[in-house]
């Protein structure tokens, strides 16, 4: 993705005009998925802030990702239900598995992992999602079975 990809929606702010800067994130973010640097960049051109004013605006809310998302999506809950039921070995075990870190994507580009406050299945704690799939009681043996299966499924696609 280049930054001519994102010209028709950062033509349709009005220049300078920095009120337009979080719809002009969520926008571009939508459109391509994540954040790039060049997109920083040329959002702060158009908007006539600096690129790490933009970048900061950014990195305060959670809502934005600066690397693209894997083919595999991990969430996983850190709500109250699921800290008390062990979400926390869950994730331990998928960035031990994965090798990354929230939000981050690995190099191969199949998974990604972010850390949510609540997925709204407390019921099912601890809860992780895989691309919006819920998987009830998410041990970190179930993990480690749902990641193994996931590899399969990534190396024959």
């Amino acid at each position: 993705m280049t930054v001519t990809d994102i010209e028709p929606i950062v033509t349709k702010y009005p220049a300078g005009r920095r009120d337009a800067l979080i719809p002009l994130l969520q926008e571009v973010q939508a459109s391509q998925g994540y954040l790039s640097r060049d997109a920083v960049v040329r959002i702060g051109q158009h908007l006539r802030l600096p690129a790490s004013k933009v970048y900061g605006v950014a990195t305060f809310y959670n809502q934005f990702r600066f690397q693209p998302l894997g083919r595999y999506h991990i969430q996983v809950c850190r709500g109250t239900a699921c800290h008390v039921k062990g979400s926390l070995a869950a994730l331990s075990t998928i960035q031990r598995t994965l090798n990354i870190k929230p939000g981050q994507t690995t190099r191969d580009g199949v998974f990604s992992l972010e850390v949510v406050a609540c997925l709204g299945a407390c019921g099912l704690a601890p809860v992780m999602a895989v691309n919006g799939e819920f998987h009830a009681g998410a041990t970190a043996e179930r993990v480690t079975k749902i990641l193994r299966t996931l590899k399969r499924e990534a190396t024959r696609k």
